[in-house]
């Protein structure tokens, strides 16, 4: 795997100059047309993973957004929590909670509370796969100002991400892999707002790439999933994953293609965004990319409203999602 990993002490000069920013709460800057894997049709491809179960997928986000908007601090948000973890310990090999009081931009102390999935644990051969848990504290662009202080349910931010994540360890369990898998479900990534810059999004990858769960933890990418549920979603090639790690990407989206997900991955690069993927990369040196709905027309309608609950989740979507990520792993070399 060649890594694209850039040294934090050059970072910042050096994306300054190669790429133009949107943090996680702003629409992308700039896009450009990339090439197809080929200008022919594929050859019919041969699917080597266990079968994605997309029903039992919209299962799982449905059991997270019965306990309402999971808010860090809120009793819903420790009940969904002990939910997840209850779930990963019937498919998983090891389930660790890391837990820690972080404060947000305005000084509150949130008690986080990362949930960390292992699959082999003693394999060195290891990808990381994550998703934030907890829910955004306010619909802040909710076209009904009304709206703007509530919580949001989040069924796609991001509860899809770590339904995909507990049904590929349900999956993976009937159908042994020899690489090692770690799950990461990231807590209080949706406290920020812009006014208070891109370091108050993601704190619990913050905290968790300063304070990884197994000293000097490493693995050989990452992959991301932010908002993979939406119906119609279409994932551009993410600003910084393409920075990151354009091998990885370049994998992924192929994949996808080859198992008939043309018109959800697309191969459309969109400028950066702040998001989890950022941290895990720039703290840890781990090259992570990030899969989510956002394309040169912005994110979905129903990003940071009230509107993101279980009417727009996609049972397709969700399909494209995790299928593509279960044929990634298990064509690992």
């Amino acid at each position: 795997m060649k890594n694209k990993w850039i040294t934090l002490n050059n970072f910042y000069t050096f994306l300054m100059v190669s790429i133009i920013f949107a943090s996680c709460n702003n629409e992308p800057k700039s896009n450009r047309q990339l090439p197809t894997a080929s200008s022919q049709p594929p050859p019919t491809y041969r699917q080597i993973s266990p079968i994605f179960n997309a029903d039992s997928a919209f299962y799982f986000t449905q059991k997270q957004v019965d306990f309402g908007p999971r808010v860090t601090n809120s009793p819903e948000h420790k009940k969904c929590g002990d939910w997840i973890v209850s779930e990963f310990k019937k498919y998983a090999d090891n389930v660790i909670e890391q837990k820690a009081q972080v404060s947000n931009f305005d000084g509150k102390k949130l008690n986080i509370r990362n949930i960390i999935a292992e699959i082999n644990p003693s394999a060195a051969n290891r990808i990381l796969i994550c998703a934030h848990w907890d829910s955004r504290p306010y619909a802040d662009e909710d076209p009904n100002p009304a709206n703007h202080n509530k919580p949001i349910l989040a069924a796609d931010d991001a509860a899809s991400g770590v339904a995909v994540m507990i049904e590929m360890a349900r999956v993976i369990k009937q159908k042994k892999l020899n690489i090692g898998i770690d799950f990461i479900c990231f807590d209080a990534e949706d406290w920020g707002k812009s006014e208070h810059g891109e370091n108050s999004y993601c704190l619990g990858s913050q905290y968790w790439g300063a304070n990884r769960h197994t000293p000097n933890y490493k693995a050989n990418y990452g992959i991301l999933m932010d908002m993979v549920g939406g119906i119609n979603a279409h994932f551009g090639m993410e600003g910084l994953s393409m920075r990151y790690a354009e091998d990885v990407v370049q994998n992924v989206w192929n994949m996808a293609n080859q198992l008939g997900y043309s018109n959800t991955f697309v191969y459309i690069q969109q400028g950066g965004i702040t998001d989890d993927h950022k941290y895990v990369t720039t703290l840890t040196g781990i090259p992570t990319i990030d899969i989510i709905n956002y394309t040169d027309k912005g994110f979905a309608p129903h990003w940071h409203t009230v509107n993101d609950n279980m009417s727009i989740i996609d049972k397709n979507t969700l399909k494209a999602v995790g299928q593509t990520l279960l044929e990634v792993i298990y064509t690992q070399k």
